[in-house]
């Protein structure tokens, strides 16, 4: 790739890394926030769930929307509004704004990432080309969700508001490069289209809801009333959105695409790839800090090891799909990270560093085998003028997995603890609810398994236009 590649590849790589470290950031500051400025316990997990809740829930209509407004302008508006509103987040004297700025940060979130996605599938065409940048921008993806703890534990040790000022900073730079690197290959054709207004409001609406109802299974001391009720809402207002796509002239999601093998399996993947990891993760942080009393700093560099994925995705990855398949490469990926979750099991209220070790190297190269190829799975065999729907499609995926991996294995982490206060109690609890990630693991594997029985077309270099990335 040319130097012009490369840099419209760092450009929407940035973006990618900004959403990853941005999430990881806030959560290790988040004990900071709680002193500072006095929040509640409800309170603090809404500043993370406002981001989920505007994250998950807008993220369908804006992959959908960059298909039909175009994926440039959709991109560098809303990397504007998320530069915006971290900063405010910043400023912030109550917990009623930080809500405010995290669910808007979400939401520009939401339109950012699958226009992003959708700009490097357009700008590279298929065939190694595009698998090489997919690696390098799958990689920095997710190097910032582990690079993303180091980061926080440093900024939130001179003051939490930097969490919030560092992306703005880094967003900033990111626009001033994406303005004149940034090239839309293909324009939106709006002639004769009318945008599906009562499709865009109900699957909104149901992706509302049912992330709602997620979150809510984290705090079962809420009442069940009100979780069974936002997934009734969720499921009617989905139900609602199939009549209506099904009847409109110009759907907002065209049905049909929900056939394509690779990708409901690349969708169901990443669900229960992040279920697992975000769950994992979750319950790591708090055996190092509540039983083990290691500080922020030290847990993000416990960490560290995994961020070796943003070494790897880029350079080794490529190499391992053109020769053995992406199906097969994203498998092994699988398998690793139920493996390292699996030796996680024993552990110990005196485990050295070295025991856990083993668990962080592979899960930092289950990162790479598996995040890179669900990133190209997304996409393969999509139409062009489709790819930032799919983009949303694995995006969507992505956050679900994520808020039920966190609500599944604190609710599980609960229920086993009871009220006993003891460290063996504690230990104890944990390693119940680490079963969480366990079980995720292994069916994640199962089902990308279910298509290594499928026929893998040949990877052959197709010829590249000098006008490709003009």
């Amino acid at each position: 790739m040319d130097g012009r590649a490369w840099g419209v590849l760092f450009v929407l790589c940035g973006a990618i890394f900004l959403e990853g470290i941005d999430v990881a950031m806030l959560n290790v500051a988040l004990p900071s926030i709680r002193a500072d400025l006095g929040l509640s316990t409800g309170t603090l997990s809404g500043v993370v769930s406002a981001y989920v809740l505007g994250y998950g829930g807008f993220m369908l209509l804006g992959g959908r929307t960059a298909d039909l407004l175009g994926r440039r302008r959709m991109f560098l508006f809303w990397l504007t509004v998320f530069l915006v509103f971290s900063g405010l987040g910043g400023f912030a004297t109550e917990g009623w704004m930080l809500l405010v700025a995290r669910f808007v940060t979400g939401v520009s979130a939401a339109f950012m990432a699958p226009a992003g996605l959708a700009l490097v599938t357009g700008n590279f065409p298929e065939g190694p080309r595009r698998t090489k940048a997919l690696g390098v921008y799958a990689g920095t993806a997710a190097g910032g969700f582990s690079l993303g703890l180091v980061a926080g534990g440093v900024l939130a040790s001179f003051g939490w508001r930097w969490v919030f000022f560092a992306p703005v900073i880094l967003s900033a730079v990111i626009l001033l490069a994406a303005i004149p690197l940034i090239k839309d290959p293909g324009t939106p054709e709006r002639a004769g289209r009318r945008f599906d207004l009562a499709g865009a409001f109900s699957i909104t609406g149901a992706m509302l809801a049912l992330v709602y109802g997620v979150v809510r299974l984290e705090h079962p001391g809420n009442g069940w009333a009100g979780t069974v009720a936002a997934f009734a809402a969720g499921l009617a207002l989905l139900a609602a959105f199939v009549v209506i796509e099904r009847r409109s002239p110009d759907p907002l999601v065209r049905l049909g695409i929900l056939r394509s093998g690779p990708l409901v399996r690349a969708n169901l993947g990443a669900l229960l790839f992040l279920c697992s990891f975000a769950g994992f993760q979750f319950l790591v942080t708090l055996y190092l800090q509540e039983l083990r009393g290691w500080s922020t700093l030290q847990t993000g560099l416990a960490m560290l090891v995994i961020g070796v994925d943003t070494i790897l995705a880029p350079t080794l990855t490529p190499r391992l799909v053109n020769r053995f398949g992406n199906a097969r490469v994203l498998f092994a990926g699988m398998l690793l990270a139920a493996l390292a979750y699996a030796l996680f099991l024993p552990v110990g209220l005196d485990w050295a560093y070295t025991a856990m070790l083993p668990t962080m190297i592979l899960l930092g190269l289950a990162f790479s085998l598996a995040y890179g190829p669900l990133t190209m799975a997304a996409t393969d065999g999509i139409d062009e003028d489709e790819h930032g729907l799919a983009g949303g499609l694995l995006y969507t995926a992505i956050q679900f997995g994520t808020a039920l991996g966190l609500s599944a294995v604190t609710a599980v982490n609960v229920a086993a603890l009871g009220d006993d206060t003891a460290p063996q109690a504690g230990l104890d609890a944990l390693q119940t609810a680490l079963l969480v990630p366990v079980a995720a693991g292994i069916l994640g594997a199962a089902v990308i398994a279910s298509g290594l029985g499928a026929r893998r077309a040949p990877r052959t270099p197709e010829p590249v236009p000098a006008e490709t990335l003009a």
